[in-house]
């Protein structure tokens, strides 16, 4: 386990930081000096940013959160700072006017933007420069690889991203960190640079489930998930029919059903497990066809561009509308079917990436384990505490309802804490 422990994985618990804030037991611009520190010390290593912000003021912090420290995706706008997307073509990139609506609802809350953290390109496949603060000759996954590594460093204890395919929940598996990614359509995506409308959905990092819901309670005005008063009845998916689950995540998801059960949680089987590899299929069909619209500018500099991107847009470009058509279906159709357990279980459980981080940083990881929830539009937290024989961290993901995000965290920090 020494890769996995070695002092560039050291998440900086978000509770604990508001909590220091409101009793003034620390200050806005001390949380700012130590993630600061900790970028200077780390960052060589890391390379999760892009852009800091030269001047980010402390004393401006006025919500519940109370100044902490906040990394957000550079495809999203921060008003002084550059979207430049991961790509060459947005080398020379103005910076924004304006925050991102988004943006301007964490600074509500009282989060304080310090920059602008490592996306791939135009946040599809094409690595970004960022290590994997977990073990650093694997990938931290995408897109959203700057914001899930300068959480589960320590360089900041909250960080924004977003998601299309996998591109939250597989860094947070990969990573050791917490994830939610927010039901599409639960905040506005304008400013944003996204690749596919009725895909691209908002995501949050933080050390774990309850952080997030200390972040999820200030973002909403609402009051932070305790744990789940009653345990919890979940459905356990094991996505067997898309073979891509190594024997490792197996073994884990396997001993943490185990686990679950002698808590007095009710785990039964998941009876969709081919519709959601149906879902699968559909997804990237409908991600392409959009993508070749949303970035129908980028699509005629393609030669430009990483060879992932252009076959992508390229392929969307070449799908007949039909085909399409036919996607959205199976996915229409199945969220009905779907929509239909939450009726008599709390969440959907399984595994949130393959296996640990691949070794290597020339990709980022099978996203597979995510298309179908994301193009369900579902809520998801990515919870973790496992590990893999070698001591690399193992995601869980558990799925909720549409605008369940509450409940679903404070299942969630049931779950983490039978975790350990």
């Amino acid at each position: 386990m020494g890769a996995v422990m070695s002092g560039l994985y050291a998440p900086w618990p978000l509770r604990d930081l508001v909590r220091d804030l409101a009793t003034g037991a620390t200050s806005p611009a001390a949380a700012l000096d130590r993630a600061r520190s900790r970028i200077a010390e780390t960052e060589p290593e890391l390379a999760a940013w892009v852009e800091r912000h030269p001047s980010p003021d402390a004393s401006a912090a006025l919500g519940v959160l109370g100044g902490v420290p906040l990394g957000v995706k550079d495809i999203i706008d921060v008003a002084g700072l550059p979207t430049r997307c991961g790509s060459a073509l947005r080398a020379d990139a103005p910076t924004a006017r304006a925050d991102a609506p988004i943006v301007r609802a964490w600074r509500t809350a009282g989060a304080m933007p310090v920059g602008k953290t490592v996306t791939t390109e135009f946040a599809f496949f094409a690595p970004g420069p960022t290590r994997n603060p977990a073990a650093l000759g694997h990938t931290p996954g995408g897109s959203s690889s700057g914001s899930a590594a300068a959480v589960a460093s320590g360089q900041v204890p909250l960080a924004i991203g977003t998601q299309t395919a996998g591109s939250v929940t597989r860094p947070a598996a990969y990573c050791g960190v917490a994830s939610l990614v927010m039901t599409h359509g639960r905040f506005p995506v304008d400013g944003v640079v996204g690749l596919s409308p009725s895909l691209d959905s908002h995501g949050v990092y933080a050390a774990g489930a309850r952080d997030l819901a200390v972040a999820w309670a200030a973002l909403t005005g609402g009051r932070p998930a305790a744990p789940s008063a009653r345990p919890p009845r979940v459905l356990w998916w094991t996505a067997a029919p898309l073979g891509v689950v190594e024997d490792g995540m197996g073994q884990a998801l396997g001993l943490l059903r185990e686990r679950l059960t002698a808590a007095g949680a009710v785990v039964d089987d998941f009876p969709e497990e081919q519709l959601v590899a149906d879902v699968t299929s559909a997804h990237p069909v409908v991600m392409a066809y959009e993508a070749a619209r949303e970035r129908a500018a980028e699509l005629a500099l393609a030669d430009r561009l990483s060879e992932p991107l252009a076959r992508l847009l390229r392929t969307g470009a070449a799908t007949p509308d039909a085909d399409c058509l036919a996607a959205r279906s199976v996915v229409s159709d199945a969220r009905a079917r779907v929509d239909a357990l939450f009726t008599s279980y709390d969440a959907v459980v399984g595994p949130a990436a393959p296996g640990a981080a691949p070794a290597g940083t020339e990709a980022t990881g099978d996203p597979a384990l995510s298309r179908a929830w994301q193009a369900l539009g579902l809520p998801v937290v990515t919870i973790p505490g496992l590990r893999d024989e070698a001591g690399l961290p193992l995601g869980v993901q558990a799925i909720g309802p549409a605008r369940g995000e509450g409940e679903l965290l404070a299942l969630s920090v049931w779950m983490e804490e039978r975790l350990g």
